[in-house]
């Protein structure tokens, strides 16, 4: 079905467009990814689109919004911080975020109307909220994208108040909504930036400067994400004698963890090449990616989505004060399903680190094994998919 949408005098409307998420990356950038998906299937039926980005002041959605030239409006969130206590939900701070969550509905409401979106997107983290309920409010269609196994509080939150067409990341969600909603939901995947699907090996070994690297040995990619995680470089620190004998490493570790490492002589009888200390990965990353046998990471909803759609073998040690516990259950679901090794509670040891890369970095056909069924898993064309929804709720509500 054609995504153009022709006036009476023939020429063709743009899309319009209201996102709103953000407030972390694994909120913030499958909608980018979306939106530039989006614009491409657009422009190849000569249609244009038009976007609005509906967000928190001073945030990373409010930069990367500036960054790609997309038009942006801030509206009040507030953050409702959760216990298993009713009364203590009823905290003098929550109370006052939700007079702000209220407010931030209103606002959301207004620019949904003076905008005119056809379509409106949500992404999750608390500014979600107000926008899906501005949605409905203003009769505009949603589609609700949930990243992780289980539902975040602001998708939670839109289910219980109808409306929204649900896009999840894995089967498994689809059990936990209620069935009217798992009726019209769709498994869509966690959209993935296109360029990490095609990093290129020998341009990480060149870019790395590995003078050492030792091609008969696997290599392993440790990584706490774009800060780092001094939970996971203190692990890696005590075990990399061991680790040094079997595999070549590769270790982000975080810029404010970097001249700490170095200081305390982390790696200093490796080979040159045999192990690399980073701060950050940026533009490399895709070929170090490529190059991995092997990932340790923690298991967001954006890791493991770019894990298994380039279908690495991983151990998952999760973040375990994320919100909702749900870096645990999104490594309990892939391990369960064989698709990762994940480090849960007191397993997070050195001892437990070596137990879990033991038999992956002495056996290839278990890590290929473990590969496979992370493929499985993985949607590399998650953001097409989440267009087509976009598109077919814009479609319905003409």
């Amino acid at each position: 079905m054609s995504s153009a949408a022709v006036d009476m005098d023939g020429s063709v409307t743009p899309l319009r467009l209201a996102v709103g998420g953000g407030g972390t990356g694994g909120h913030t950038y499958p909608a980018l990814t979306t939106i530039r998906a989006l614009q491409a299937r657009l422009a190849a039926v000569g249609r244009g689109l038009e976007v609005l980005w509906v967000g928190t002041a001073d945030s990373l959605e409010a930069r990367v919004a500036a960054s790609e030239g997309i038009q942006f409006e801030a509206v009040s969130t507030g953050k409702v911080r959760r216990s298993s206590n009713p009364l203590k939900m009823l905290s003098p701070t929550n109370v006052a975020d939700m007079g702000r969550a209220s407010r931030g509905v209103m606002q959301a409401r207004g620019i949904l109307t003076r905008f005119a979106a056809d379509v409106v997107l949500t992404t999750g983290g608390f500014v979600a909220i107000p926008v899906g309920m501005a949605a409905r409010l203003c009769h505009r269609p949603l589609v609700a994208h949930e990243q992780t196994v289980r539902l975040g509080l602001a998708n939670k939150v839109l289910v219980r108040a109808g409306g929204a067409r649900m896009a999840v990341s894995s089967p498994a969600t689809l059990d936990l909504l209620p069935d009217e909603v798992r009726r019209a939901s769709v498994v869509t995947g966690n959209p993935v930036r296109p360029e990490i699907l095609s990093g290129r090996p020998e341009k990480a070994i060149e870019t790395l400067s590995l003078a050492a690297y030792d091609r008969s040995l696997p290599t392993v990619y440790v990584t706490g994400g774009a800060q780092g995680a001094v939970q996971i470089n203190t692990l890696v620190g005590e075990l990399l004698p061991w680790l040094l004998g079997r595999a070549n490493v590769i270790h982000q570790c975080g810029p404010a963890n970097l001249d700490a490492l170095r200081d305390a002589g982390i790696g200093q009888h490796a080979g040159p090449g045999q192990y690399v200390l980073v701060g950050y990965m940026g533009a490399e990353l895709p070929d170090v990616l490529a190059l991995a046998d092997v990932v340790v990471s923690r298991s967001g909803a954006g890791t493991i989505a770019e894990l298994t759609a380039l279908g690495k073998a991983s151990v998952l040690v999760p973040y375990a004060s994320a919100a909702g516990a749900e870096q645990a259950h999104n490594a309990r679901y892939l391990s369960e399903q064989g698709a990762a090794v994940a480090l849960l509670d007191a397993e997070v040891t050195p001892r437990g680190l070596q137990a879990a890369l033991a038999p992956l970095l002495d056996d290839a056909g278990r890590r290929d094994a473990l590969a496979t069924k992370a493929r499985q898993h993985g949607q590399p064309d998650a953001a097409d998919r989440l267009v087509e929804v976009v598109l077919d709720a814009a479609r319905a509500s003409r």
